[in-house]
Order: structure tokens, then sequence, then C-alpha cells
């Protein structure tokens, strides 16, 4: 197998063990992105406009309704979230997993006519997008979170890893397969837990 393929493979198989044994929920999906450090620079970076204008790098990705991610984007950190949204969705409909989302869940930052054009081209129109406030507006809406919580969830998991925080690689191909491996250690730890919980073995003598 090309030595690119490994980290993709080991994210597929732990994806489908976790879909086999205990079920993707794919009927609420959240998607969202999330900005780290990327000091040495390198294809993929760019100006973080929330880090003192150092270099960094942004994932944009989607996760199923219990955190577990099903699909991504990378760019650097200077990329509109904007423009990440539709590559993100190409990589769950590259999985094949588009096709059985149900709603998709989004900050304000998405709330735009054109964004739910650019959805609808994805088969996606049962939509949950916070609002933002009309310039001049006096009276705050309630906030609308929805499954938000479940990708902000994800992303803090996901920056616990040292080397996603604050990356040194200069591919974005590297940056890929390292969030391949910390999905891949994620379902584990999820699959494990699951045995532990459920299994025969585990439940106590009566």
């Amino acid at each position: 197998m090309d030595r690119g393929r490994v980290f993709d493979q080991l994210r597929a198989d732990a994806i489908h063990a976790y879909d086999r044994i205990i079920g993707l929920d794919l009927r609420e999906v959240a998607l969202d992105g999330s900005l780290h450090k990327a000091p040495c620079g390198g294809e993929g970076t760019g100006i973080n406009p929330t880090d003192r204008a150092n270099l960094g790098w942004k994932w944009s990705i989607a996760v199923d309704a219990n955190g577990i991610p099903i699909g991504w984007a990378i760019d650097g950190a200077n990329r509109n979230e904007l423009k990440l949204l539709g590559p993100t969705l190409d990589d769950v409909a590259r999985v094949g997993l588009l096709v059985d989302i149900e709603t998709l869940h989004l900050d304000r930052g998405y709330d735009y006519a054109k964004t739910r054009r650019h959805l609808a081209s994805f088969g996606l129109d049962d939509l949950n997008i916070q609002h933002r406030e009309p310039k001049g507006a006096t009276e705050r809406r309630p906030l609308e979170l929805g499954l938000r919580w479940v990708v902000e969830g994800t992303n803090s998991w996901l920056s616990n890893y040292g080397q996603l925080r604050r990356n040194t690689d200069r591919r974005t191909r590297h940056r890929h397969a390292q969030l391949c491996f910390v999905t891949m250690l994620l379902v584990t730890a999820k699959l494990i837990d699951w045995r532990n919980r459920w299994s025969p073995d585990s439940r106590p003598n009566r």
C-alpha cells in the first residue's frame, strides 16, 4: 500500500469498526473549524488572526451526534471557514456518509443565504444554524446552540494532542496523517470503553 494511504486506511478501518459495533449516529451532524499554531510554517499555513498574526493552520471537521469525526478539510489559519465547508462535506461524501446526514448543525459564521444554497447542492436542507444578529438590532434573540457543543467537544479533545495544537510539520499531508491517527485513537478508546461497559465478562457476578 502507498505509504500516503496507510493513515487513511487506519482511519477508515476504525470508523468502520465503530459503525459496525456501536453505530454512527448521522441523524444529527455538527461541523465547525478550529485554529492552531504552526510555528515552522510550510504549505497549508497562514497568518492566524487570533494569535497576534503568527503562522497557524486550521481544520474544519464534521462529527456525528456522539462526536466521532466523519470528515474534515485542512488549510491555513487565514482561510475562511466558509471556504472549507465544501471540502469538508466532500470528504464526508468520499467515505460514503453524506447521504445519511439528516440535520446539520452550524454556528452563526455560516448564517448566509449563499451557504444554505451551497448546502442544498449537497442534499442538505434540514439545517440548524445559529442566527447572526442583524445590524442595528436592539434586542438579542435567544442563543440556538443545537448540537454544536458536540463538535466543540471533539475539537477540544483533538487539541489536547500537542502536535496538533502546535504543529511543526511543513506538509499538509503530514497534518492530515496526524488527524487520521488521532481519530483512530479516539475511536479505539470509544470501542474499548463500550467493551468494558457492555461485554458479559465485565458485568459483576450476581
